[in-house]
């Protein structure tokens, strides 16, 4: 992930809150269905990862929030991490085409290379319609699903709504907290947070 992305601090005016109003996905209901081509041209259907527990990261490379979690490694730390417990870890981009954060399948290989991303796979979903299923609203906006098909955590990622990497250090990652609290065997709390971060991209 190149630091060039923040030469300007003009891409925070996009809000963090951007885009058309949403509504959520229900904590404790089954997750939105997802049937989709990944960026590798394979089928991905969320139903068929029941039994493990599933994350879901709205991104934007060009996002100063996803960038602060990625140029410190933060976010390749904790895919990682989780990743080695058995978690899947599935990327989506909902910037339409022509969008800040809009990228080919190409580019988008490409920049899981560049920054080490360890995840499961990648969607794209240019048309916004998993983004509007979620109500996905910044990124990173982070959706937690549980072995059995239910959500259980969406919002932010930590409690540190800042574009500063200083602001990791102390931070409370609700992400991590989530997949530990399924592991063992307890109520995931908080369930909900509220998302931080750039507006996701749609269509207009």
């Amino acid at each position: 992930m190149r630091k060039l992305f923040l030469t300007t601090l003009s891409l925070l005016a996009v809000g963090l809150t951007g885009g058309p109003a949403l509504a959520a996905a229900e904590i404790g209901q089954p997750a939105p269905a997802i049937s989709a081509t990944d960026i590798h041209g394979n089928e991905f259907n969320l139903s068929d990862h029941e039994g493990k527990i599933v994350v879901l990261e709205w991104t934007n490379h060009q996002c100063p929030y996803v960038i602060k979690h990625y140029d410190s490694g933060n976010m390749q730390n904790i895919q990682k991490n989780a990743r080695a417990e058995g978690v899947e870890w599935v990327r989506i981009i909902s910037s339409a085409e022509g969008m800040q954060g809009y990228v080919t399948d190409e580019e988008a290989k490409a920049l899981i290379e560049e920054s080490g991303a360890d995840i499961t796979t990648q969607i794209a979903d240019p048309s916004g319609e998993i983004g509007q299923a979620y109500g996905a609203k910044t990124t990173p906006h982070m959706f937690v699903i549980d072995e059995e098909g239910t959500l259980v955590y969406a919002g932010a990622i930590d409690d540190q709504p800042s574009p500063r990497e200083s602001t990791l250090e102390g931070a409370e990652n609700y992400v991590v907290s989530a997949i530990e609290s399924l592991q063992a065997g307890e109520e995931v709390s908080p369930s909900q947070t509220a998302p931080y971060g750039c507006g996701v991209k749609y269509a207009n």
